[in-house]
């Protein structure tokens, strides 16, 4: 079953964004899915939240998707100093893509 996954960073910003796409793309930047080394990840917004801070919404196949891409992310946003973010995740009813 499909996921909703969000991240709000109230403290965050677009800098810490771009910083953690540089390192799990290698510098390569985020333009389309498969920039990204993660099986399963169906849809990516990203974007500034109303009163500050930042907000990532993926829809991922399932929980075990993001569970595998957590071990790659994680470590990178414990560097990044934020080792304690943790999303909400809810079911997708329906995902629709183009």
């Amino acid at each position: 079953m499909a996921i909703v996954v969000t991240f709000d960073v109230p403290e965050g910003g677009q800098d810490l964004y771009e910083a953690v796409i540089a390192r799990v793309t290698d510098g390569m930047g985020f333009t389309r899915l498969a920039d990204i080394p993660a099986a399963g990840l169906i849809a990516h917004i990203a974007g500034p939240r109303e009163g500050g801070g930042w907000r990532v919404t993926d829809v991922w196949e399932s929980t075990e998707a993001l569970e595998n891409w957590a071990k790659t992310l994680g470590p990178v946003l414990a560097d990044l100093g934020f080792a304690d973010l943790r999303p909400s995740v809810t079911p997708a009813h329906n995902v629709v893509v183009a």
